[in-house]
């Protein structure tokens, strides 16, 4: 049995983060652990309320504010709970209490996969997405990562992004080992050439082989232009709700194909899950 992880603030907790996981475990069998983020600096509350406090016991304000963030964790991990059991999937609870990104790349070490919104931030602040804590968490993470959108839709396609690089190779795969439940769903294979390039595949013979043995029903699609530009329009025209598979997040050494700045915009402006698998060798 295979273990998946998804990442929670139990202050702001995300409702298809939850969805997601619950949809993906069932598909093959995981048993899912719902770590809920309690970093020791997390709180509803920051200094401007304290300041403008006006009654005379300062310190038990303080702690009648932290004993109803600690229900509002307890409310959302009893959601998260109850909606595995609904789902009949084997399921556990992990309160990291310590630094929460620390905890978090500890918990991806013994993982299979973990699931988490691109715009998770660990703080009561709203920011851009990718937030700087998933930024942070993709170049250093230790198992593939499926990044949500914020709505949850069933999956009924596959895309796979493909540009030659070993990264997007070492993608493919690790999503077939993951999820070999989900081959019957429609797949395409997506390339985009430069424009004086031609519509071959790179390494054609190779990848039409190594994708038959694992996506025997697969299509290839080539398209011409800038790959920023042409997969983000690629994915507002696709009409069914696909998982889009991609290599390496990595900054120091990542595929052509998705290079940060798109993989930024994808998340920014997508409304599919995308699974992200790093090449560490």
């Amino acid at each position: 049995m295979k273990k998946f992880i998804a990442a929670f603030d139990g202050l702001n907790f995300c409702e298809s983060t939850m969805s997601y996981s619950i949809y993906l475990a069932q598909h093959c069998g995981a048993k899912l652990v719902g770590v809920f983020l309690e970093d020791f600096s997390r709180r509803s509350y920051g200094t401007v309320e304290i300041a403008h406090y006006a009654g005379e016991d300062l310190d038990r304000h303080i702690k009648e504010l932290d004993e109803k963030d600690d229900q509002i964790r307890r409310k959302h991990i009893r959601q998260f709970q109850e909606a595995c059991k609904t789902a009949g999937i084997q399921h556990a609870i992990h309160r990291d209490r310590n630094v929460a990104m620390q905890e978090l790349l500890h918990e991806s070490i013994y993982a299979d996969l973990l699931i988490i919104s691109p715009s998770e931030t660990l703080t009561r602040y709203q920011e851009p997405t990718p937030s700087r804590f998933v930024r942070e968490l993709l170049n250093d993470v230790q198992c593939p990562v499926v990044l949500v959108p914020a709505t949850y839709h069933p999956v009924n396609k596959i895309i796979l992004l493909y540009d030659g690089e070993p990264s997007s190779v070492h993608a493919v795969r690790t999503f077939s080992y993951l999820f070999e439940n989900m081959k019957d769903l429609d797949i395409e294979v997506l390339t985009i050439k430069e424009k004086e390039d031609s519509v071959l595949l790179p390494d054609g013979r190779l990848i039409k082989e190594f994708i038959q043995q694992h996506y025997p029903s697969a299509e290839a699609v080539v398209l011409k232009g800038d790959p920023e530009e042409e997969i983000a329009l690629y994915l507002q025209r696709e009409k069914r709700k696909p998982i889009v598979v991609c290599g390496s997040y990595q900054r120091s050494k990542f595929s052509r194909l998705f290079k940060p700045s798109m993989a930024d915009y994808l998340l920014r402006h997508a409304t599919v899950p995308l699974f992200v698998a790093h090449n560490k060798s």
